[in-house]
């Protein structure tokens, strides 16, 4: 496995990218997480110089037949940037080997079978990978300003279609710590139905849960998400 260094308008010196090499160390990563399949590092630069503390932007992508891992940290160089995102990723990394093993044997759905729990799910491609559509070719693409707009736009940038296991709150609640966001999209494994859980205060999340049940629409309304202590 190799790591991929790429800059979003900016360049990429090679001493940077041999000090991702030397930083990234991959046998350390392989031994948290021994079925890695790539990790992909993306250098970018903010020109607006009142932020010259946070100007340079580095964000670490692993994928693995686990969930994805995601890092990132911005500082006044790229590898100041590079240190903090490394540190983020080693931390996350530890705490997925950690839980992993805490809690071996516990069944999880696989992909495979998200057709015979989710109706409608999208199927599986021979190869066994999940079949993703993350741009419609059909659809004429333009640009306008730094935005990449479908059609008539401006509304609907990109769309992006994934299969997911359906999973319980814990474990959406594990994976959004993993990627490093402030909410996540999933698909509850007892109502079958999407759901998000995201970020509140200090250690406090929200979840919100989508029903197609006309009786449950009218007695709820959208913002009546739980909310959880952290």
């Amino acid at each position: 496995m190799d790591i991929v260094v790429k800059g979003r308008k900016t360049e990429v010196p090679e001493r940077f990218r041999k000090h991702v090499a030397e930083k990234l160390n991959l046998e350390k990563i392989q031994k948290l997480d021994g079925k890695v399949i790539s990790l992909d590092v993306e250098v970018s630069k903010e020109p607006n110089p009142r932020q010259a503390d946070r100007s340079d932007r580095v964000e670490i992508t692993l994928r693995s037949r686990g969930p994805v891992i995601r890092a990132e940290a911005a500082a006044s160089d790229p590898y100041a940037a590079l240190d903090l995102a490394a540190e983020k990723l080693d931390a996350r990394l530890r705490k997925q080997h950690d839980k992993r093993f805490s809690r071996r044997g516990a069944r999880r759905i696989s992909a495979a079978e998200v057709p015979d729990h989710v109706p409608g799910a999208a199927t599986l491609n021979g190869a066994g990978a999940g079949s993703v559509t993350e741009e419609r070719e059909a659809v004429p693409t333009k640009k306008i300003g730094s935005l990449e707009v479908q059609g008539d736009g401006p509304l609907i940038v990109r769309e992006k279609t994934h299969v997911a296991a359906p999973m319980t709150l814990d474990q959406a609640l594990y994976e959004m710590e993993l990627v490093g966001h402030d909410f996540y999209l999933f698909i509850d494994s007892e109502t079958k139905e999407p759901s998000v859980v995201y970020r509140r205060h200090a250690y406090d999340y929200g979840v919100i849960h989508l029903s197609t049940d006309t009786m449950v629409t009218q007695t709820q309304s959208p913002e009546a998400g739980g909310t959880l202590g952290g």
